[in-house]
C-alpha cells in the first residue's frame, strides 16, 4: 500500500462483488417501491376509468412480477460474477 494514495476504496465492494447486507437491503426496498408505484397507478387508473378494484389488482401483480424478475436478475448477475471472479 502506497502511503501517499491511502487506503482509498480498496476495502469497498465492486459493482459485480457478491450481494451485502446493504445490498439485499436495496433489492427489498427497490421491490417495495415498485410494488407501490403500481399500486398507486393503478388507483389512479381505476378512479379515472371506474373500473374499481380490477386495474388495481392487475397493477399490484404487475407490480409484484416486476420485482421478482428485477430480484432475479440482480441475484443471479451477482452469483455469475463471484463465480467468475473465484475462477
Amino acid at each position: 500500500m502506497d502511503a501517499r494514495r491511502g487506503n482509498r476504496g480498496e476495502n469497498r465492494p465492486s459493482r459485480g462483488s457478491p450481494v451485502s447486507g446493504a445490498g439485499l437491503a436495496g433489492i427489498g426496498a427497490q421491490f417495495a417501491l415498485t410494488i407501490l408505484v403500481f399500486v398507486y397507478a393503478g388507483i389512479w387508473l381505476d378512479r379515472r376509468l371506474g373500473t374499481s378494484p380490477w386495474l388495481l389488482l392487475t397493477c399490484v401483480f404487475l407490480g409484484a412480477g416486476g420485482g421478482i424478475y428485477s430480484m432475479y436478475r440482480r441475484m443471479t448477475a451477482s452469483q455469475r460474477d463471484a463465480k467468475h471472479k473465484q475462477s
